[in-house]
């Protein structure tokens, strides 16, 4: 039953989000922008718009002096078709982002009618994206899940910074966001945000670890947690932490633009200082030592 659910989960999260960061990745950086840019649904009516700028705290006359950009169900299709069911995609485009640039403070994210992914997710994937300093508001005229507002957020950020978001960041941070989203599921979301963000935190301290390596700083990370993973929990963080190795991460940057998240994680008694990766390759070679030590007093 379990894994049933976690296949139409992955599923459905994969359509979203893979959609949002396709079209994330062909919205051409803007030399010239202003600090605020809006991404609107193509589908919304008009009292549905209204609405959703009332959360933005916009007018209809505040629109005419930023940049707002339309997402279409169309884009989501032209890219989608050859390898997703036309049922799955869906036929509406409804989700809604304001992103503000900041000159510091991290990204702080605030959402209104999105039912599944909750600030944090959104906060811990956009700093993988490679976002940085920015207020990110995801809304909806009414409760839905909220994965394709990636395809607003990351649009905004371009718009209204002028920098283009690799593919590979991208790939990350859907990726990143769909484990979240499923790990929440049986962890509960709070648990689900720490465990990535730390183990996260663990493997961008330590660039080109082996899989071996990777799956003990999941196995320390969920310990430190004292959160109990499946090893279909533990395959598929391990499938994105080699991902995110693969990303030139900054550590300080991650704490930086997630503070809310890695302050609970000190909360709960957790050194993020400590991690480096003299510290893994000595705890790993303690192990290492321990198996020949083993062996040695079987012969002798």
């Amino acid at each position: 039953m379990r894994n049933k659910r976690f296949t139409k989960t992955k599923k459905f999260f994969a359509v979203a989000i893979s959609a949002a960061l396709v079209l994330g990745s062909m919205i051409p950086a803007f030399a010239d922008s202003s600090d605020t840019y809006v991404s609107l649904g193509a589908d919304l009516t008009a009292d549905q718009r209204a609405t959703v700028l009332q959360y933005f705290g916009l007018t209809e006359a505040d629109l005419s002096e930023i940049d707002v950009a339309q997402v279409t169900n169309a884009m989501e299709h032209q890219y989608l078709d050859n390898y997703l069911p036309a049922s799955v995609i869906g036929t509406k485009a409804l989700s809604c982002v304001r992103v503000d640039k900041t000159d510091s403070r991290g990204i702080r994210v605030t959402t209104h009618n999105i039912s599944y992914c909750t600030e944090g997710m959104y906060q811990n994937a956009l700093t993988t994206a490679g976002i940085e300093n920015a207020d990110v508001t995801v809304a909806a005229p009414f409760s839905i899940s909220g994965t394709a507002g990636l395809v607003g957020a990351m649009q905004a950020y371009q718009g209204v910074t002028g920098k283009s978001i690799s593919q590979e960041n991208a790939d990350a941070a859907v990726q990143e966001l769909v484990t979240t989203g499923e790990l929440g599921q049986t962890l509960g979301n709070e648990d689900a945000e720490n465990v990535v963000a730390l183990i996260k935190q663990k493997v961008a301290e330590s660039k080109g670890a082996s899989d071996e390596e990777i799956m003990q700083m999941i196995d320390e990370g969920a310990a430190e947690l004292g959160v109990t993973l499946t090893d279909q929990e533990k395959q598929q963080l391990l499938a994105l932490m080699k991902k995110i190795s693969k990303l030139d991460l900054d550590t300080d940057k991650l704490i930086e633009q997630a503070g809310n998240i890695y302050d609970r994680l000190q909360g709960l008694g957790i050194d993020m200082s400590d991690l480096d990766k003299d510290s893994l390759l000595s705890g790993l070679g303690k192990i290492f030592q321990g198996i020949v030590n083993f062996f040695k007093g079987l012969f002798g």
